[in-house]
């Protein structure tokens, strides 16, 4: 995902003189070629991930369309205060590209992680975020985003599902398992190990690339009683919208996502994954315990 990134702002930059980049010394090797093409333009402010959002702002001030990148704990957790009074209350926009998404360098230790990002943007207004499941995906994400004139916020990760899935942020079923079945919503890159995690059983799941807005819409027209959600953020992020989005309806959610408690541990990314219960095999153990007597294997 963030070789496709580089490859696409780099065509961004070139054909659109609107475009800025503003980075603080993450990735700026691999923009060094536009950096020399755009020198007025790619903006490299070192390790000061703050002034990187105050530069941002003052390039949106101008009339430029700023695109601001960083690891998610640098881009959102460190300079959450400078988006929120440089962008948001300045009523500018960017958008936000980051790396590393909840654990992806986990073997560099807690200052890496960032399974709180989304949950930050979230307290922001008008925000839409985008989460890939694919680097097919994040091509035209990332060229819709900049096309855009609100803020937007692109997470990019090394874990991702086989094959992309194109879709505009609405709901897309990727398994029908008929009326009334429990619906599970996948975001992102959690989709494979959802399908895994239910594959015999009568669940419908569905797909998004784009948590924010929500479709609301598509999930009133496929949910009924039972709602399960994956995120690959922290969990329960979504659970306020899709609560909301269901308030009028008898319902049961749900939630999974990246666990609350500090792990305090390295590992890789998929250990990870499977210490939050993320994998196949503990998104099963959660759902058959959620939905209990109501599920019923496919035959």
């Amino acid at each position: 995902m963030r070789q496709t990134f580089v490859d696409t702002m780099t065509d961004l930059l070139a054909e659109d003189p609107r475009t800025a980049l503003v980075l603080a010394d993450i990735s700026a090797a691999a923009f060094t070629p536009a950096a020399a093409r755009h020198p007025e333009r790619v903006l490299n402010v070192g390790i000061r991930e703050q002034l990187m959002m105050g530069v941002a702002g003052g390039l949106a001030l101008t009339g430029l369309r700023p695109v601001v990148h960083s690891y998610a704990p640098f881009l959102v957790e460190r300079a959450y205060e400078q988006i929120k009074l440089d962008l948001d209350h300045q009523a500018v926009s960017a958008v936000l590209v980051s790396v590393g998404a909840s654990y992806d360098r986990a073997a560099a230790g807690r200052t890496h992680l960032s399974p709180a990002d989304v949950s930050l943007i979230d307290t922001l207004h008008g925000w839409t975020v985008h989460v890939p499941g694919h680097p097919g995906e994040v091509s035209a994400l990332l060229r819709d985003a900049v096309a855009g004139d609100g803020s937007a916020y692109l997470r990019l990760s090394i874990l991702h599902n086989d094959r992309p899935h194109g879709t505009d942020g609405a709901l897309t079923v990727v398994r029908d398992a008929g009326p009334g079945a429990p619906l599970l919503v996948a975001v992102g890159p959690v989709l494979d190990a959802a399908l895994d995690a239910v594959a015999d059983l009568g669940v419908t799941v569905a797909y998004t690339n784009r948590p924010r807005p929500f479709d609301t819409a598509g999930l009133r027209k496929l949910a009924g009683t039972e709602v399960i959600l994956v995120e690959p953020y922290l969990a329960g992020t979504s659970s306020r919208v899709v609560s909301d989005a269901l308030a009028d309806r008898p319902h049961r959610l749900l939630a999974l996502g990246v666990g609350h408690a500090d792990l305090r541990r390295y590992g890789s990314a998929e250990d990870h994954t499977r210490w939050h219960g993320l994998d196949a095999a503990g998104l099963r153990r959660s759902i058959t315990r959620f939905l209990e007597a109501a599920l019923q294997p496919a035959r």
